[in-house]
């Protein structure tokens, strides 16, 4: 009955019905009784009133308020009306009947809040399971998307690892390259990363020629080798690229070739052929101008992404700009090398100018201090017939060693102005001319080793039948020096110091005549015999200017010569220098006879600042039997000639020097001719031969000669003004008394 009641009774119904129920309920239980009653001994007390009890309490829950109320007045009520006999109305319990209707009630009115709260939850279950329905379907689009998300993120990731891969290949590429200068080692570098790393099957690099339109190639992979002989790749080999689809590629654009099988080219098909199937070819270019191609290959085709495509449009970038810069530096390196020789030469002929300008201050001093020696010295040569043949040696090694000097002296200018065009050549002994230089040198190559405990042994091979050589005596001279003294800083702990002289053909009709200068020293490498003749280049460290074989060599080109030189290290080494034969007739300049004395005694004016010269040269024309006056610098020799002028005795002639403190020999000149228009002017200066060279003499000069003056050359002048000038009219004849008495005075005259 229960599960029937709470079958039916679950959701409410109408009054009518819920009291037709409890009408069925009641009944229900009376024929439960009637069973009971049947089954049940009567002598038992069985408590049938809880079955209606248990009716109205169901009926009041599941019922509602009517079906509890109803079956209350059926159970309280109609069922002891109809069981009293004649149907009376029994008394009631008026309390029990308000006790059982309350209870009915409150059963129902529990029911009836406990229905509401679970219909209510069951709105809420329902709206709850629409909604978890609902975010179920929501999460369930949320994880697809996720899902998708978070493989697009995997292939993004994927995508990003390989393009960092990729950069950091480029960047490693971009260092190997970047420290690298030359170009094939660049290539080099790019292919074989490419090989191993990206990878390729095949790689090179080819050089773009745009008058040809042909591509070489310049750099193949190390693991591309075999397959490039197979191609016909080859280093150094050509590709057209006109017929072979590369036009593109050679404008600039990228080519990329999925399969070459399906291009028609000649060159792609070649590439299949080699087992190649994918290709890209990339430019190498520069500011819009391409010069190069990288092509990359693979065995697979459809085997390249367009990120390695681009990957590889990088990568060719910056090779395009690393080739760019090593051939910038390259010709940088060339123009550095190139300015660095220029500065070297610029350098050097800034030595060689200062050097000259150096020498051609101090050539006065130097020529001031030898002119009184090499007066002194021809006086007594010429004056003293009783000399001992010892002295006059001695003499005469005096004299030729003061001509070198000053011929040195003059040529220091060489350096850094040419040569004379012209040169006064005479006849040249060379035999005798070696043996003058043994002798001169002798000091140097016999007592200062000595001095040290050091033995250089002579030997010498000079035959007497050697024929001449056109040049100057003086400056073969010194070159034979400059080669001893050489030879002999090469032998430090002694050796053998050999001169050789002989004659032979070189090559020519023209026979020559060799001078060798031998030593057994410790010799040259190939380095320094190369440089050895360069100026300022030496291996004496401070010892040594560099300039004694720059000096050689300037004598020998001068003289038409040719230098050999062989050296071996630790053996020695043998200076050769070959002059050509004179022709007859050549080289037959002489020295000229020396001129006597002047037969007119002349009254001569000397004008210098240097005592000494002053006194030489005043004993040397007093000595041909002249008067002389001397003056002390420039002002002294104008105010000296002023005062003979205006006594009416002026002098027939003035010798002046041209560098002197404030009045130089241009202004003495000058005053000289103003205040005697017919007087002539000897200028006497070291200067003399820039000057005539230059043609700069001082107007007022009417002739110029060089010091340390030579008396021949001195005499030669002095007769030559006598024959030119109307000396007679100038000249006063002084006693012989009078000339004797100047000539014994030690001192200058000073008026």
């Amino acid at each position: 009955m229960l599960a029937f009641l709470k079958k039916n009774l679950k959701t409410p119904h109408s009054p009518l019905v819920q009291a037709a129920l409890a009408v069925a309920a009641i009944v229900l239980v009376l024929a439960t009784q009637a069973v009971l009653q049947l089954v049940i001994p009567e002598r038992l007390d069985f408590p049938y009133a809880f079955l209606y009890l248990i009716a109205v309490f169901v009926l009041a829950w599941w019922g509602g308020y009517v079906a509890g109320g109803v079956a209350t007045l059926l159970i309280m009520v109609a069922l002891p009306w109809m069981t009293t006999p004649g149907h009376h109305f029994p008394a009631l319990d008026p309390s029990r009947l308000i006790l059982l209707l309350a209870l009915s009630l409150g059963i129902s009115g529990v029911a009836h809040a406990q229905r509401r709260i679970r219909h209510a939850l069951g709105r809420a279950k329902d709206e709850l399971d629409v909604r978890v329905q609902e975010r179920t379907q929501e999460l369930a689009t949320a994880v697809k998307a996720l899902e998708s998300e978070v493989e697009q993120h995997k292939a993004t990731e994927n995508r990003l690892h390989t393009q960092l891969g990729r950069l950091n290949l480029l960047d490693q590429i971009t260092r190997a390259i970047s420290e690298r200068q030359d170009l094939a080692s660049v290539y080099q570098v790019v292919i074989r990363r490419l090989e191993d790393s990206l990878p390729i099957d095949f790689g090179c690099v080819c050089l773009y020629d745009a008058t040809t339109e042909t591509l070489t190639v310049a750099r193949v992979g190390v693991h591309s080798e075999e397959l490039a002989v197979k191609l016909a790749m080859t280093e150094e080999s050509h590709i057209e690229v006109g017929q072979n689809g590369l036009s593109r590629c050679v404008q600039g654009q990228l080519v990329y070739e999925p399969d070459v099988r399906e291009v028609d080219f000649k060159f792609p098909q070649i590439l299949a052929q080699g087992g190649l199937r994918s290709v890209v070819f990339a430019p190498l270019q520069v500011e819009s101008h391409v010069f190069g191609v990288v092509l990359a290959g693979r065995h697979e085709p459809n085997s390249f992404a367009s990120g390695e495509c681009e990957f590889l449009r990088q990568l060719c970038e910056h090779v395009a700009l690393a080739s760019h810069q090593a051939q910038v530096y390259e010709a940088l390196q060339r123009a550095y090398d190139d300015l660095r020789q220029t500065q070297q030469t610029i350098l050097q002929q800034e030595r060689l100018r200062a050097l000259g300008q150096m020498a051609s201050g101090i050539a006065h001093d130097i020529n001031n201090a030898l002119s009184p020696v090499a007066i002194y010295t021809e006086i007594l040569l010429e004056n003293e017939p009783n000399l001992s043949e010892q002295t006059r040696k001695y003499l005469e090694t005096t004299q030729r060693s003061v001509e070198d000097v000053a011929h040195t002296v003059a040529r220091m200018r060489e350096f850094y102005r040419q040569a004379e065009p012209q040169m006064v050549l005479s006849s040249v002994n060379l035999s005798k001319l070696a043996k003058q230089v043994l002798d001169l040198t002798r000091a140097r190559w016999s007592d200062i080793p000595q001095r040290r405990g050091i033995v250089i042994q002579l030997q010498q091979d000079l035959p007497q039948s050697l024929p001449p050589v056109a040049g100057v005596e003086s400056e073969i001279r010194e070159a034979l020096t400059n080669l001893v003294f050489n030879a002999v800083d090469a032998m430090p702990e002694g050796g053998t110091l050999t001169l050789r002289g002989r004659t032979a053909s070189r090559g020519s009709k023209t026979p020559h005549v060799i001078l060798e200068v031998s030593d057994t020293g410790v010799g040259m490498d190939e380095t320094t015999r190369r440089r050895c003749l360069e100026p300022f280049f030496t291996t004496k460290g401070q010892r040594g200017t560099g300039l004694g074989l720059a000096m050689v060599y300037g004598i020998a080109q001068r003289h038409n010569a040719e230098i050999e030189i062989d050296s071996v290290v630790g053996k020695g080494t043998t200076m050769r220098m070959l002059f050509p034969v004179a022709a007859p007739g050549e080289g037959g300049a002489q020295k000229g006879v020396d001129a006597g004395p002047v037969l007119t005694r002349l009254r001569i004016l000397v004008v210098d600042d240097d005592p000494l010269l002053i006194k030489a040269l005043r004993d040397a024309l007093e000595t041909d039997g002249h008067l002389v006056t001397t003056a002390n610098g420039g002002k002294e020799g104008i105010e000296t000639f002023q005062e003979t002028v205006s006594s009416g005795e002026p002098f027939a002639l003035v010798i002046t020097d041209l560098g002197m403190p404030y009045v130089d020999g241009r202004k003495v000149s000058a005053a000289v001719k103003a205040a005697s228009p017919l007087t002539p002017v000897i200028l006497l200066t070291g200067w003399g031969q820039r000057l005539t060279e230059q043609g700069d003499i001082p107007p007022n000069v009417d002739q110029v000669l060089n010091k340390p003056p030579k008396l021949r050359e001195l005499r030669a002048v002095l007769q030559e003004l006598v024959a030119k000038t109307d000396l007679a009219a100038l000249a006063r004849e002084v006693p012989a008394a009078n000339a004797l008495s100047h000539a014994g005075d030690a001192g200058p005259e000073k008026r």
